[in-house]
């Protein structure tokens, strides 16, 4: 298809699409643990992006408006595949630690990325400073809501009693209430923190036709589900194999391997001296992540049978707080620069290397 064959040759990850056929053979060839759940993380970038893609040219037909929905609900579609599909594996530590990564990934990995990147070929960059402020208000609501169930728990009961339940289950109606709020701010103003506006513009061709953009969404959601059940059912032997925390996994590969492709969007768009653009990238995964993603995981796995409360444990909380805080430190003031960058990236690695040597 020509659609298929221009972005094969536009987008660097497509290549990466063969690690599918080869996840497969390593599953019925009994290749190993390892090598499923590698190939299986490797083939989820591209089926990400792909979801990625398809929402952008469906966001160019549909107009501006549902664009911005479109944005908001799919954007973070793979990675709660792949959190549903450990949910159901009762593998609920890593859901907590997924959600967290995905949250100080946006704002100290990608961001800080974007920033260095952009700061070292366009020099100091600016963005809406108002704008910006919003952004870190909402930031700041977002994580207090998932760090108060955590600090409040432990006078009400253990983790996954009927009073932390019902307070996850409380708290989690509140952020989808917040979250229905600015989707209703998005619809009428066409501008909210989250819902991203659409990378490809109005005007620009979308490359593929209303069908195909449907059918590609289509694949590549049932790609990004057949891969995260062999990812996922690999997880335990893989921590045994290589000695690697379920934890460092959750909090670090996961997140990574579901966002890889809109994290390369938001360094490119910096580097093209959008910085505006890739600063509302970042924050708005976080705030779909903290306020849609998380709240709404409460309630489906409840419907399945593993009830997940949103209560984290003290390290993810440290996480959570250091990456909110800096990140709008830097953001308050409408610009950036590579050193400014480098800082959030710094935090990032800090916090990985701790998670990595933390025992499991």
């Amino acid at each position: 298809m020509p659609f298929l064959r221009n972005h094969l040759r536009n987008n660097p990850l497509s290549f990466l699409v063969l690690a599918l056929p080869l996840a497969i053979l390593a599953r019925f060839l009994q290749w190993g643990p390892v090598w499923i759940f590698v190939l299986s993380a490797v083939g989820l970038i591209p089926m990400a992006g792909y979801i990625g893609k398809a929402t952008e040219v469906l966001s160019v037909y549909t107009g501006p408006r549902i664009g911005g929905l479109l944005n908001a609900t799919l954007g973070n579609a793979a990675e709660l595949i792949i959190t549903l599909v450990a949910i159901r594996a009762g593998l609920l530590d890593l859901v907590k630690a997924s959600i967290t990564g995905s949250i100080i990934g946006n704002l100290l990995l990608v961001m800080g990325m974007a920033m260095l990147v952009g700061g070292v070929k366009n020099g100091f960059q600016t963005f809406d400073r108002r704008h910006a402020s919003n952004n870190s208000v909402l930031l700041i609501l977002a994580i207090l809501a998932l760090v108060i169930p955590s600090v409040f728990s432990g006078s009400i009961g253990d983790d996954g009693s009927p009073g932390v339940e019902s307070l996850s289950l409380g708290v989690a109606v509140v952020m989808m209430a917040l979250y229905g709020l600015g989707i209703l701010f998005a619809v009428k103003s066409a501008r909210s923190p989250i819902a991203t506006e659409t990378i490809v513009e109005a005007h620009h061709k979308p490359g593929m036709s209303l069908l195909q953009s449907i059918l590609l969404l289509a694949v590549a959601t049932l790609g990004v589900v057949f891969l995260s059940e062999l990812l996922v059912g690999e997880v335990e032997h893989v921590t045994e194999n290589l000695g690697l925390s379920e934890f460092f996994l959750g909090i670090i590969l996961v997140p990574i391997i579901g966002n890889v492709a809109e994290h390369l969007v938001a360094v490119q768009v910096a580097h093209r001296n959008h910085m505006e653009l890739s600063v509302e990238i970042a924050i708005s995964s976080s705030l779909q992540i903290a306020l849609f993603v998380a709240p709404l995981l409460v309630f489906l796995s409840l419907a399945m049978g593993n009830p997940l409360t949103l209560i984290f444990n003290p390290f993810e909380l440290i996480a959570l707080g250091a990456g909110v805080i800096i990140s709008a430190l830097v953001s308050l003031d409408g610009e950036s620069n590579w050193l400014e960058g480098a800082a959030l990236m710094a935090v990032y690695l800090i916090l990985g290397l701790s998670f990595f040597l933390l025992p499991g």
